[in-house]
């Protein structure tokens, strides 16, 4: 298709609420459109991305092993208050009853979903490790959604779950650093957030950037304490 043809609304004028600099130009060079608070139209250059960028993440996940499935979005209450984040994940948690009284939620993470499947085709140790994994959109309800598609509410994220008889990461993170040098995004294995909360040796890859709001420690240097003073003086 002709770039004339192509649906590309482009505007002169930054937008007021459009705070930095990557929010501002995907408006102004018709990428996204503003639904509403946290929520975007990704418009024909922007699917076509998003696209290209599914596929190198498809192709390095599964030359890993991993593979791919589809999660519903919409999942039962029933699932959530088993793992017992029915009531403990918050109000970001996007809960609603259907015409039948029944209570479901917009998932914002699928560990209630695949588990699910896991314990009910999982049949011996023999079938694992096994490692799967979806790009599918997710919805947090964000009190202040902010920083355009770097924090809406609805948005598409890849996640990959594992299961084993023993604790072992089945995804390489030189899958993630792989995946980062295809798109010339340069990104460093760094100790997860939840690395102290699950005991576990927990690595992620972000990118590091000026507009970021947490900090990362190299996953290869490990915290260490500071020695204290002496007050003894020579």
């Amino acid at each position: 298709m002709r770039y004339t043809q192509m649906l590309i609304p482009t505007r002169k004028e930054t937008p007021v609420d459009a705070e930095l600099p990557s929010h501002q130009l995907m408006l102004r060079a018709g990428y996204i459109n503003q639904l509403t608070a946290g929520i975007y139209t990704l418009l024909p250059l922007a699917w076509r991305s998003v696209q290209k960028i599914a596929q190198i993440i498809r192709d390095e996940m599964n030359r890993s092993g991993a593979q791919e499935l589809l999660l519903p979005m919409v999942q039962p209450a029933e699932i959530w208050k088993q793992s017992g984040r029915w009531d403990h994940y918050g109000k970001e948690l996007l809960r609603f009853t259907d015409r039948k009284n029944q209570e479901y939620c917009l998932t914002p993470t699928h560990e209630e979903g695949i588990t699910d499947v896991a314990r009910q085709f999982i049949r011996s140790y023999k079938q694992m490790p096994i490692n799967m994994y979806q790009i599918q959109v997710k919805f947090r309800d964000e009190l202040r959604p902010r920083a355009g598609l770097m924090r809406g509410r609805e948005f598409m994220m890849k996640d990959a779950y594992s299961f084993d008889v023993i604790n072992r990461c089945t995804t390489p993170i030189v899958v993630y650093l792989n995946v980062a040098g295809w798109l010339s995004a340069p990104s460093k294995p760094t100790r997860a957030p939840s690395a102290d909360r699950t005991r576990t040796n927990s690595k992620y890859s972000p990118k590091p950037a000026k507009t970021g709001s947490s900090h990362a420690q190299n996953a290869a240097t490990p915290p260490t304490k500071k020695k204290p003073k002496s007050n003894v003086q020579s």
